[in-house]
């Protein structure tokens, strides 16, 4: 097996991504279209898009790092306009794209075009959380697009299938697909449901760091097979088991959280980078497959879909925000008040992802009765100018039609003044604590100047927000807090330094350098955490 075609294509997006982070180009952007130029860049192999690959190996554990960063509490507080979007406006897109279709391409069958519209459906959940989070819009809106591209997978997939069964000839009907609907959701709900708190339980009571965080790797694909052998979704039992465990993982072990963020940091960036770049490199295969029609004609077709998906969210979004609003008075007195710019932005980062090419890869080559798919080239020809298209244009124009409308953006200093009172009420208690403790002279003996050590990490920790909020030093442009992280790693690096010169001059063997180093740098750790702000 040749594995160099994989480390070519892991490290090329790597490094890709790591060039988007220094330009004002959202990541998924640059990628996209660097695979495009590497697709005809000779010598580099064909990267056919295999489903059975992309989604139960890749698409699990993107969902589970995105519904672990999730919140359950902002999820559930938005929980009508998430489920408008990823099952109403899925199953809506779904129709009009179908619609729209058969009615533009002569000769395309209502249920292949049926199955283009549930392709289509669904926003990308990489893609959304990627942009959104680059962009800082409003948490509302972050929120309900998290919770919108989190869901709305099931939802085309189950689409998907009764589409696909009626244009291979199985036959479907209105009940079968929803019947279909009701137990994939339903089952996939179930299956998280059932997994959620055992598997809580087994990593609050391993002890071992290591053996926690292979478990925390396992998850995903666990929760994603057990759902699909019972054919339920997949993606809702990721999604449903991620999200509780991101909502209870203050009872895991310290140590399991730090091992966890960085191992799922580490994953989800690979991922991400070799998913877009491998939606790029589709472009010479689907242009190769086209068969009878032409690339200008194809393009037509492409256009006439890519304005349909566009108008289609649209006309689901802003009836979506206004009209519960103008007959349920229970809604406008729970949720806050909204103009039409945040419809306006909901409306335009719909963009398409890797599941919309996954999902279209696997439409079978012959119907039922052994004749060809109808118009699979073009549908897969179809689905890659959609997800490109949508990237491209609503990724690169998203954050200037955002600036032009002016959103509120996040009240740093706000958030900054709650974190401080939050912080202060912590430490409160924790100095209460302290002083019960210490009052056990007999079990908790301990020499003054490590009582005073441990009231001073507990003032320092109370200062550090509140001195965010103070004012900063005309001279060096650092607040009190940067100046305090500053020195701190100064002279931790100062220590490191003679642990390292000790080493080589073999006063201390690697063993004892790795011990004195991790020490060190979870202490530089903490100095940089504290007062960390949210980049």
């Amino acid at each position: 097996m040749d594995v160099m075609p994989l480390l070519t294509l892991i490290a090329g997006g790597a490094a890709v991504a790591g060039v988007a982070r220094r330009t004002p180009v959202p990541a998924p952007l640059l990628l996209v279209a660097a695979g495009l130029v590497a697709s005809y860049v000779p010598g580099v192999p064909d990267y056919t898009l295999d489903p059975h690959i992309v989604l139960p190996l890749v698409l699990p554990p993107l969902l589970h790092t995105a519904a672990l960063e999730s919140s359950y509490l902002d999820l559930r507080a938005n929980l009508r306009p998430v489920a408008l979007l990823s099952v109403g406006y899925v199953l809506f897109a779904t129709l009009a794209v179908g619609y729209v279709a058969s009615r533009a391409v002569p000769g395309l069958p209502p249920a292949a075009a049926l199955v283009l519209g549930a392709v289509v459906a669904p926003p990308d959940a990489v893609a959304a959380t990627a942009i959104a989070r680059r962009l800082g819009l409003p948490s509302r809106i972050t929120t309900i697009l998290q919770g919108e591209s989190l869901v709305n997978d099931a939802t085309a997939i189950t689409a998907y299938k009764v589409a696909l069964a009626a244009a291979v000839g199985i036959g479907a009907t209105w009940a079968d697909g929803i019947r279909e609907f009701v137990l994939a959701s339903v089952g996939g709900v179930g299956v998280g449901l059932i997994l959620m708190v055992p598997i809580h339980w087994l990593r609050t009571h391993l002890r071992d760091p290591l053996l926690q965080n292979t478990l925390s790797l396992l998850i995903p694909f666990v929760a994603y097979a057990a759902a699909e052998q019972l054919h339920a979704s997949g993606v809702l039992a990721v999604v449903v088991v991620a999200l509780y465990l991101g909502h209870r993982s203050w009872q895991v072990d310290f140590a399991t959280r730090l091992q966890e963020a960085a191992v799922w940091k580490v994953v989800s960036f690979l991922l991400e980078s070799a998913v877009f770049a491998l939606i790029g490199l589709q472009l010479r295969i689907v242009l190769r497959d086209l068969g009878a029609y032409g690339v200008g004609e194809a393009l037509g077709y492409a256009a006439v879909v890519f304005a349909a998906v566009v108008v289609a969210r649209y006309v689901w979004v802003f009836p979506g925000t206004f009209v519960p609003r103008m007959l349920f008075p229970r809604i406008r007195e729970r949720e806050p008040d909204t103009d039409w710019k945040a419809p306006m932005v909901v409306g335009w980062a719909g963009m398409r992802g890797v599941v919309s090419l996954a999902i279209a890869f696997s439409i079978p080559v012959t119907a039922d009765d052994g004749s060809p798919f109808p118009a699979r080239s073009l549908i897969l020809f179809l689905t890659f100018t959609t997800v490109i298209g949508t990237l491209v244009v609503q990724g690169l124009t998203l954050p200037p039609l955002i600036r032009r409308l002016r959103l509120p953006a996040r009240d740093v200093g706000a958030e900054t003044l709650v974190e401080a009172q939050a912080q202060s009420e912590a430490s409160a208690a924790a100095e209460r604590r302290l002083a019960e403790l210490l009052a056990d002279g007999e079990r908790n003996a301990l020499p003054q100047p490590l009582a005073e050590r441990l009231r001073a990490v507990l003032e320092r920790r109370r200062n550090a927000v509140w001195e965010r909020l103070g004012a900063v030093d005309e001279r060096t442009g650092e607040s009190v807090d940067d100046t305090y992280r500053r020195l701190a790693r100064e002279v931790i690096g100062a220590e490191r330094e003679v642990f390292v010169a000790l080493r080589d001059a073999r006063r201390i063997d690697d063993e004892m350098l790795r011990t004195l180093l991790r020490r060190l740098d979870l202490e530089e750790a903490a100095a940089y955490r504290e007062g960390e702000t949210e980049g």
